[in-house]
């Protein structure tokens, strides 16, 4: 399976608004495939999405460690087997989390309970190396990149230190090289929404491994707003976690990666979560993937693949809006080199040239005009409902991204969009 041995070269410039400032030169290279996450928990059971999936988090997926290996010298491998296979078959790349706590190996079996008892405890250090050991050996090249932990900023999923979870990392970190020089090592997940938690773990969890030297290949962070945000919520998290990675001194070779990402999602607390469907949900959808070129987000993994349920706001299963959106924006991005930047109230990303213009148009909080190119023979929105366009229209464009481009880009997106 293909490897996502590329880095999207986008730099941000941070702030505490919600602000979109984008690079002012071209990415060196392209978009990959990668970038496009997703959660499907029924993976294993051969649940096929009916959207071009660049990579799979495997988490709630019925596979964490506690689940596979229930005794210290038992392991249950058909639900995982079945899920990398059926990952591999999809051509996705596997993003697998490597914790929580087998009952066993926890040194306090009453911390945390999902997916079992003790799972949030601090396991003991031999059974950890011996499991990302034989997950690394056994499972070779058809996993691509590994987490080390999902959320550990909370308590139902992690008790113990920033300083025992760097500890854990770097562990992993020196295994999964040894064994897999080319995978990824993905740091334990923080959400952000949660202010207090996110500072009493994240910034010293930053500490801890810049100690060690860095043992990751990508930070990790959930930017779920709450269950009333946007997608401009989200865009202050992520400026919040790059001034973080700044003071800390993340090296520029670490990538930033949100591993699960929707809207609607209740809480904190007693705030509701809601439904969002239609035009705004193939809206954020699209809008989620183009900030990420704007900040320097690398990947993100939607959460999740499922029937509309009160958990999540956007739905993502067969014909869905937020299906059709997420559809769309990867054929508009999959593969591009782009350059993007604000004009005005607008996000642009250019993605042609001068000879073939191509671009995607949206604004974060309000609304802009829009002067179409000369050579440009399209619109199309997120839902990929398309009209042809006059070179030199001036258009009026708010947060439904907008794509213009070419003849030839056109047929091109319409290509891609009817792969599945």
């Amino acid at each position: 399976m293909l490897r996502a041995l590329t880095a999207v070269a986008a730099s941000v410039a941070l702030a505490g608004s919600t602000v979109l400032v984008a690079p002012a030169a071209s990415a060196t290279n392209p978009l990959p495939e990668e970038a496009f996450g997703m959660h499907v928990p029924t993976v294993s059971q051969g649940t096929t999405p009916d959207v071009t999936l660049g990579s799979i988090r495997l988490w709630d997926s019925g596979v964490a460690w506690g689940q596979v290996q229930q005794k210290k010298n038992r392991f249950w491998w058909n639900g995982m087997n079945d899920a990398v296979a059926r990952s591999n078959e999809q051509g996705a790349e596997i993003l697998y989390v490597l914790g929580s706590t087998p009952r066993w190996a926890a040194k306090n079996k009453n911390q945390g309970t999902y997916p079992n008892r003790g799972a949030a405890s601090m396991p003991k250090r031999a059974a950890w190396k011996r499991w990302v050991r034989t997950v690394t050996q056994r499972y070779g090249d058809s996993i691509g990149a590994y987490q080390i932990w999902n959320e550990a900023n909370l308590k139902d999923f992690w008790r113990g230190s920033p300083k025992q979870m760097a500890i854990l990392t770097a562990d992993a970190y020196r295994i999964i090289k040894r064994y897999d020089p080319t995978a990824t090592v993905v740091a334990a997940s923080s959400t952000v929404r949660l202010e207090k938690a996110y500072k009493r773990f994240f910034p010293k969890y930053l500490k801890q491994l810049r100690k060690r030297g860095w043992p990751i290949d990508a930070v990790a962070i959930h930017t779920y707003p709450d269950g009333k945000g946007t997608p401009a919520d989200r865009v202050r998290y992520i400026n919040q976690t790059r001034v973080d990675m700044r003071r800390a001194n993340v090296p520029a070779r670490i990538q930033l990666w949100d591993t699960e990402v929707n809207y609607g999602i209740p809480g904190p607390g007693k705030i509701k979560g809601r439904q969002i469907t239609g035009g705004q949900a193939a809206d954020w959808v699209a809008q989620t993937y183009l900030e990420n070129l704007m900040l320097g987000v690398d990947r993100a993994y939607w959460y999740y693949w499922a029937p509309a349920n009160n958990r999540i706001g956007i739905t993502m299963q067969d014909g869905t809006p937020g299906a059709i959106g997420f559809q769309t924006v990867s054929s508009w991005l999959s593969a591009a080199f782009y350059s993007c930047g604000e004009q005005g109230e607008l996000n642009i990303c250019n993605l042609g040239d001068n000879i073939n213009p191509e671009a995607v148009v949206w604004s974060t909080d309000s609304a802009g005009t829009y002067t179409v190119p000369a050579g440009v023979a399209w619109q199309c929105n997120s839902l990929n409902q398309c009209n042809p366009v006059a070179p030199g229209s001036v258009i009026t464009i708010g947060s439904s991204p907008q794509w213009f481009g070419t003849q030839a880009a056109y047929d091109g997106n319409q290509a891609f969009f009817a792969r599945q």
